[in-house]
């Protein structure tokens, strides 16, 4: 069967291929992402397509006359057209579990960073200055802290357990959650507006989709207590980017901590790079050695489980595979 990789960023493909190879299977990637023309030509006979970041949309997937399965590299699908799969009855999949510690670390050092000041007080230390490199108010402590938390799935939950430990209060908005599942976690449930008012941290862990794409926009950031503390490492489209840099510029957002951005990469004569009060990171958060080969593997795995007629776990488009497909 022929395994096709759209595009990758690791330095080789040498996880996949001794998975796939093995089992008899051919492999044809790209390392580069392409534009969705130029994808066509590549997934026209695949039976599995493996995805990255390449924009998989409804033009590529209906190129696809043979594929059992779209399978991406990731927990979000957001550059999947889910729709256009389903009604080709191709099945998508992710890998959930993927980067779960990796993340919640991620996002407590970043917390961590801005409400301690670390960066800040780093430059000023490297640039031969001693002493505090902000006001004082601006070193906070998270006991004394509000945290909200948007989104209460695997990472979500994660990082609430990593932030009990320093007895902030917290408060959580996931409208597909039960109340009762958010307060037995030891945290306040509470509505979108509640949370804006109320955090003097937000934390951003809920995928991409219609109903999140600017979640933080000029309204939203409007009614944010006054030098709130705004931390995304789910996906840079959750945010305006414009909003935030205007908000970062007046003090209504005290700090940001970005591991993700619309566009990435972020263009070069962006503003927010200027700013001092903004921590930036390249979409790095997901990474370490044994995350990133769980995810690699789980991926071929996946590619191999499809072609080979087996049921598959992990289907976010709602699509079942025919047995023996």
């Amino acid at each position: 069967m022929k395994i096709v990789i759209t595009d990758y960023t690791f330095p080789d493909l040498a996880i996949e291929e001794s998975l796939l190879q093995a089992q008899g299977h051919t492999l044809v990637a790209w390392k580069e992402r392409k534009t969705p023309a130029e994808l066509t030509q590549l997934v026209a006979d695949a039976d599995a397509v493996i995805t990255q970041f390449a924009p998989v949309n409804a033009e590529v997937i209906a190129a696809m006359s043979r594929a059992k399965v779209i399978v991406r590299y990731g927990i979000g699908v957001d550059n999947v057209d889910l729709a256009a799969a389903r009604a080709r009855g191709i099945p998508v999949c992710n890998v959930p579990d993927y980067c779960i510690d990796e993340v919640a670390d991620h996002t407590l050092a970043f917390i961590l960073g801005l409400t301690r000041q670390v960066v800040s007080n780093c430059v000023k230390v490297r640039g031969g200055t001693w002493g505090l490199a902000t006001p004082l108010e601006q070193m906070r402590t998270l006991k004394h802290l509000t945290v909200g938390v948007v989104g209460f799935g695997r990472i979500g939950r994660e990082v609430i357990s990593r932030l009990q430990a320093f007895k902030c209060r917290i408060l959580v908005h996931d409208p597909v959650v039960p109340a009762d599942a958010v307060k037995s976690s030891g945290c306040i449930p509470a509505t979108f507006a509640e949370l804006l008012a109320q955090a003097d941290v937000l934390t951003l862990h809920c995928p991409s989709t219609d109903q999140t794409r600017g979640l933080l926009n000029r309204d939203s950031l409007a009614r944010t207590k006054p030098g709130v503390i705004v931390v995304n490492l789910a996906r840079g489209d959750l945010i305006d980017p414009a909003a935030l840099t205007e908000a970062l510029t007046s003090g209504q957002v005290g700090g940001a901590a970005l591991d993700v951005f619309s566009p990435e990469p972020i263009p070069a004569d962006h503003p927010i790079l200027k700013l001092d009060n903004v921590i930036l990171a390249s979409h790095i958060a997901s990474c370490s050695v044994p995350a990133v080969r769980k995810l690699r593997e789980t991926a071929a795995q996946l590619a191999a489980l499809a072609v080979s007629g087996h049921a598959l776990p992990n289907i976010v488009n709602g699509v079942s595979p025919k047995a023996g497909s």
